[in-house]
């Protein structure tokens, strides 16, 4: 590759860590190639973006952003799942991708300007989606309107029914 070719990928590669919401580094060796196939093509449909970098063009493209504070698990083959959107979707595919094939290692990652290692990683996958924390957070927000409806359409229901058992009294009488 040359001079020129480098400097280039290193500076595409510098403009999407410094847009990432999320990157995790793995090592991949022992994965033979249709399960690597397999774990890019489940990270793809996940909107995560799977790259095998050297670690000196990592390292230079990290300079400036979140991903330098990663700079201590640059060494041996990586590679780095990076995530636009969702900051979670890597750890889940990732991780349950290494329950099923034992040779995948997570390393570490940076989420949001903190560094997150193998055991946050984990956790971070146990988290329900987006979509569901959205809808608990809805319940939780329309739990009080709906207790406070429920109430207020109690005093007009006893109400009616002190009126029906009083003329249902004078009607007997």
């Amino acid at each position: 590759m040359k001079r020129a070719e480098k400097k280039e990928l290193v500076e595409a590669l510098h403009e999407k860590l410094s847009k990432a919401k999320s990157l995790v580094l793995t090592d991949y060796r022992g994965l033979d190639t249709s399960a690597m196939n397999r774990l890019r093509r489940q990270l793809r449909e996940a909107s995560v973006e799977y790259r095998v970098v050297k670690n000196t063009f990592m390292s230079r493209a990290a300079d400036g952003t979140d991903t330098a504070l990663l700079k201590d698990y640059f060494a041996g083959p990586s590679a780095a799942a990076i995530s636009y959107d969702d900051p979670v979707s890597p750890a889940k595919v990732l991780v349950k991708f290494a329950e099923e094939h034992a040779a995948l290692e997570i390393k570490a990652g940076v989420i949001d300007g903190r560094v997150v290692d193998m055991e946050g990683i984990k956790q971070l996958s146990r988290l329900p989606s987006h979509e569901a924390l959205l809808g608990q957070l809805l319940s939780v927000f329309s739990g009080p309107a709906r207790s406070l409806v429920t109430v207020l359409s109690g005093v007009p229901r006893s109400f009616l029914g002190v009126l029906s058992a009083i003329k249902e009294q004078k009607e007997s009488a």
